[in-house]
């Protein structure tokens, strides 16, 4: 039987952000502050998953808009660096997506973004033979119609379907009913089902979602309703430096550790510790780790509970 030519193909947008972070916060009623440090950084909800699936040795592609400005180019370039191929990836003429993420010193972040209206996709702009190609198919929620579109072609080809959901418009509901296993913020449950708490909000879904449903909870971990079961994992206690994109790095574990076959709660335990991990430096992108971190910070996990079983 021959392989399916990619691992992980991701449909939505890129970002170029510039990070700023500040050598003292802003939010103690200070207006003026240092900043310690300027980068810019190729981003994106899909983007930064796409490079953590990559950093984890998977196959992966990227389908989405670049503009025909420097900031497209960049991007471009940074994907081909970290293994994602861009190939089906259009370029118009407007200026790319970008960001400023403003980083406070305990690693909260505020996000000021712009997108030209012209960086959309649209259903016809799928290559449908590239998603039936995949073994699973990531989408976040920016342009709805085109990410259920490019779920159900991967899921009508025997692939796995996967979504990036933190705010909820009219089609939320739809695109969560569409995919396989629908990865959400904390309060999308809760705005989805009207329950007030979210693991009686996710056991609502599940009784029209026959799948995997995960939710992370920031720094308080992250919970999965798989096979009939709620599965928790508690937060990190660790010294962020940036929290931006910890979610996406989340993601692209998950689907790494969906992929690999593994138990439904050593799928969240690896997903909560590659976010970890991801928060200990700045930038999405740039907090993308390799396979031997969080292996190692799993042992620490592993260690610490030996210990607390002999008390």
């Amino acid at each position: 039987m021959t392989s399916l030519a990619w691992d992980v193909v991701g449909v939505g947008e890129n970002s170029v952000d510039t990070v700023l972070t500040l050598s003292e916060s802003v939010r103690a009623g200070g207006r003026k502050a240092k900043i310690a440090s300027r980068k810019r950084a190729v981003g994106g909800q899909v983007v930064t998953t796409l490079c953590t699936c990559a950093s984890f040795g998977l196959r992966t592609a990227y389908v989405g808009v670049f503009g025909d400005d420097d900031d497209g180019a960049f991007a471009r370039r940074e994907l081909a660096g970290r293994g994602v191929d861009t190939a089906a990836a259009a370029t118009r003429s407007c200026a790319n997506r970008q960001a400023l993420i403003v980083v406070e010193p305990d690693g909260e972040r505020l996000v000021l973004w712009s997108r030209d209206p012209a960086l959309a996709l649209e259903p016809p702009h799928l290559p449908a033979d590239l998603l039936r190609s995949a073994r699973l198919v990531h989408v976040d929620a920016v342009d709805v119609a085109v990410a259920c579109e490019a779920a159900r072609v991967a899921l009508a080809a025997g692939a796995l379907a996967t979504c990036d959901i933190d705010t909820v418009e009219r089609d939320t509901a739809t695109l969560v009913d569409t995919v396989s296993h629908p990865i959400l913020a904390e309060h999308v449950p809760m705005a989805l089902t009207g329950e007030a708490d979210v693991e009686r909000a996710v056991r609502a879904l599940a009784q029209r979602h026959a799948g995997p449903i995960c939710v992370t909870l920031g720094a308080r971990g992250a919970l999965l309703f798989a096979e009939g079961r709620l599965h928790r994992v508690a937060g990190w206690p660790i010294d962020a430096v940036d929290t931006t994109g910890a979610g996406d790095v989340f993601r692209g574990a998950f689907i790494a550790a969906v992929l690999e076959g593994q138990p439904p709660l050593d799928v969240l335990r690896f997903a909560n510790a590659a976010a970890a991990v991801s928060c200990t430096r700045a930038g999405a992108v740039g907090g993308v780790p390799v396979r031997s971190e969080v292996d190692a910070l799993l042992l620490q996990e592993q260690a610490a509970e030996r210990r607390h079983g002999q008390l």
